[in-house]
């Protein structure tokens, strides 16, 4: 997926916000732990910052230039839209 390797092109930084422990927080968990590696392995001085919380909601907030941030909630999804969301994301950009 060649969107992969553009996400320290496109954005300045990630954060993904989730529970431990929460259903709705199943399928970005899934994520984390099936994509984590292969998306650092890309972009390996891009931050990716993993933020776990008891009862948060789950969410990708992205910062691209100028300190813009987009913030896409994946509560309810699944492993495969969640990355489409992070696809999403990374090829669109941000509203100015």
């Amino acid at each position: 997926m060649s969107w992969r390797s553009q996400l320290s092109k496109n954005l300045k930084e990630l954060r993904v916000h989730f529970c431990q422990t929460s259903p709705a927080s199943k399928g970005v968990r899934e994520f984390i732990a099936q994509n984590y590696s292969s998306l650092k392995e890309a972009n390996p001085h891009f931050p990716i910052l993993i933020r776990e919380a008891s009862g948060v909601e789950a969410r990708f907030f992205a910062r691209y230039d100028f300190g813009k941030e987009t913030k896409v909630v994946l509560n309810n999804l699944s492993s495969k839209d969640v990355e489409s969301k992070l696809e999403e994301l990374i090829t669109k950009s941000p509203a100015r």
